[in-house]
């Protein structure tokens, strides 16, 4: 039985990925979460109440992990969370960096974005590439998944965009950016996860961009 330790399991892609992995049967899913927030985790999973912006907070709780999954983000990213994504995206993934490094882990789970050039997000862009660099650096074996907007449960209203997304795929000048910055559903998002758990690099970096994440 794996165990998993994972930061943002309360949030819109975590507890699904927490639901699927706890059917299974197969792993030991230990959960970080604010004080205060515990309630918001299922029976069967190990709360470990600390700060994501503190690593020794929580560093002890995560030695002996398997996997750890880091999916802190700020809620919503658009433009103008400009400075939050410095403030939490990239000051959690610092603190998860040095987690994995001090409790020498063998693999680690980011949840990235999309590195296709664009002037789209770019500063969230730069953020995620800070973290999966910094992942990379623990000398850890690496899974980024790299979505560009997830659809769910509230989060429905980029399938408007979908005759936009059939025009660009027809055009040669936008035809890769459509694919690498295509929409992709909540369960395509947790089958990817649940695929990188099972499946680590088997030397150093794996990378999921969109159209990976949709084969799932």
């Amino acid at each position: 039985m794996q165990t998993i330790f994972i930061t943002g399991g309360t949030g819109y892609i975590g507890s699904r990925l927490i639901s699927a992995l706890l059917q299974t049967g197969n792993f030991h899913i230990k959960a970080l979460v604010r004080k205060g927030s515990e309630h918001k985790l299922p029976k069967g999973v190990e709360i470990i109440t600390g700060d994501a912006l503190n690593a020794a907070s929580y560093s002890a709780k995560a030695q002996l992990a398997d996997v750890f999954i880091h999916l802190i983000g700020v809620h919503h990213p658009s433009p103008a969370k400009k400075d939050a994504f410095v403030t939490i995206d990239l000051a959690s993934v610092e603190q998860a960096a040095s987690v994995v490094q001090r409790n020498h882990l063998p693999h680690v789970i980011y949840l990235s974005v999309s590195q296709y050039p664009s002037r789209v997000m770019k500063d969230y862009r730069s953020v995620r590439a800070k973290g999966e660099a910094l992942l990379q650096a623990t000398g850890a074996q690496c899974s980024f998944i790299r979505p560009w907007y997830v659809l769910g449960p509230g989060h429905w209203w980029p399938i408007l965009l979908t005759p936009l997304y059939a025009l660009a795929r027809l055009l040669p000048i936008t035809r890769e950016q459509s694919r690498q910055q295509g929409l992709v559903t909540i369960k395509q998002m947790t089958g990817t996860l649940h695929y990188a758990i099972t499946h680590p690099p088997e030397n150093g970096v794996r990378i999921y961009n969109v159209p990976d994440i949709k084969a799932f």
